[in-house]
């Protein structure tokens, strides 16, 4: 069963902007997270981007989430132990029952101040009512340029992803 979407006085589906549901985290890089060459392991980033992308999406529907999919994952530079690691997540677009989310993070190097762009990501997540199906979500506000710029561009990507995936279910 479909929940409705939230109105406003007028009868329009409610939307959020886009910086309600931005989300920030960070932590240290420690020994238990890396590899024998003293980086952050890529599974451990990963773990940090889906947290993140999770967040931004039940900030944005306020009901439960799953991850379906990360289309791109791209590992730019290595986080080392005693960095700080700092994961963004925002609202790139919100569709029917999914919502594209972008997320990037950064090493600092809390002595030095330098910042380095280390790993950038686009993940899917659904919203699931009571009975955990796929339920609508409130549409996106827009409120900047660069907003408007990734709102765009997220229906791209979705095309692509929704073909891809059309592909895939077809093979034996």
């Amino acid at each position: 069963m479909m929940r409705k979407k939230r109105a406003n006085a007028e009868g329009e589906a409610a939307g959020r902007p886009v910086s309600a549901s931005r989300t920030e985290m960070s932590e240290f890089a420690l020994p238990q997270d890396t590899n024998l060459l003293g980086s952050v392991l890529g599974g451990r980033v990963m773990h940090l981007v889906d947290m993140a992308g999770a967040a931004t999406a039940l900030r944005h529907c306020r009901t439960a989430v799953v991850t379906a999919s990360v289309d791109y994952l791209d590992f730019r530079n290595p986080i080392h132990v005693g960095e700080l690691i700092i994961v963004k997540a925002s609202m790139n677009r919100a569709f029917h029952t999914s919502m594209e989310i972008g997320v990037k993070v950064f090493s600092e190097d809390l002595l030095t101040g330098e910042r380095k762009h280390t790993t950038s990501a686009y993940l899917t997540f659904v919203a699931l009512d009571e009975m955990q199906q796929p339920t609508s979500v409130p549409p996106l506000i827009a409120e900047t340029a660069e907003d408007r710029r990734r709102y765009r561009q997220a229906l791209g990507r979705r095309k692509i992803r929704l073909a891809h995936r059309s592909r895939a279910g077809s093979r034996p």
